[in-house]
């Protein structure tokens, strides 16, 4: 009984402080990025906008999971799992388009700065905030509408949010629709956006060759490496939680992955940028003191 209660404190706390820590330094961002207005550029509204996605993220499961520690009551219906559901992935979709819009912004500022204001202009990036949201809304819609179609075998799932990996596993037919679905979206929302990235950072390598002055490429290549680490954490924490064999063995694992990529990545992501930021940590500086 003493080992529950511990483990039970451990857990609320820790879950607790994770979701606090994600919501005070994701809102930072924000309120920084708009309050300042030299950084009303391309670069810091897609980081902006990464904030608002990740806090997208950990409000769709932690405040749920956090009522469920302290009441005790487990039990979650299966609207209430659909809509869990529809928004993480909504999330999930709008974060990958948001690295490869950052990539891009990256790949125009080092490969063409001189024709970076009129490529990425106020009109485009809304748009392309817009297109982010809308995707993201089409996809998580469409894998929703795919697992109404899946019979269930047990109404116990083994994760600590209604996830789409976690409904499968608890079915017993239907899924022909939901792979179809899932690997398309895959193919859209992840491989081509990675392969994109790469792309970009491959045009960048090649810019940065070309310099001559070691100070030059330092600056370049520290403009990027916070999105490179960033984006390594997030698609090698998801694809890993994904990838993780459906078997009683690696169940453990892949809950561990899971809250890795859902809670820890969106509190990293803003510490990343921030620390690795002179303007951001300028900016906050003269907004606190």
């Amino acid at each position: 009984m003493k080992t529950g209660n511990t483990l039970f404190i451990f857990s609320s706390v820790y879950f607790f402080f994770i979701y606090f820590i994600g919501m005070l330094v994701n809102i930072a961002i924000i309120a920084v990025i708009c309050l300042d207005p030299h950084l009303h550029t391309p670069m810091y509204l897609f980081l902006c906008n990464l904030s608002v996605i990740d806090i997208s993220y950990t409000t769709v499961t932690l405040p749920k999971l956090l009522y469920i520690l302290f009441s005790g009551n487990n039990s979650v219906s299966f609207t209430q799992c659909l809509i869990q559901m529809y928004f993480m992935l909504q999330a999930a979709s709008a974060e990958g388009n948001i690295l490869f819009i950052m990539a891009y912004d990256r790949y125009v500022a080092i490969c063409h700065p001189l024709h970076y204001h009129h490529i990425l202009n106020r009109k485009i990036c809304i748009l392309l905030i817009i297109v982010i949201w809308l995707g993201g809304c089409v996809n998580s819609s469409i894998i929703t509408i795919s697992v109404l179609k899946i019979i269930f075998c047990s109404v116990t799932i083994h994760q600590f949010f209604c996830d789409a990996k976690a409904l499968i596993n608890i079915s017993c037919g239907g899924t022909e629709m939901f792979y179809i679905v899932f690997y398309a979206e895959y193919l859209v929302f992840g491989l081509c956006p990675v392969m994109c990235n790469l792309m970009s950072y491959v045009k960048i390598i090649r810019i940065i060759q070309r310099i001559k002055s070691k100070d030059g490429r330092r600056k370049i290549f520290s403009t990027c490496s916070s999105h490179l680490i960033v984006m390594a954490i997030y698609y090698g924490s998801g694809v890993s939680a994904y990838m993780t064999p459906p078997s009683d063995r690696y169940e453990l694992l892949e809950q561990i992955l899971t809250i890795f990529y859902t809670t820890i990545v969106p509190m990293l992501n803003p510490l990343i940028y921030s620390l690795r930021n002179k303007e951001v940590k300028n900016s906050f500086c003269k907004l606190v003191l």
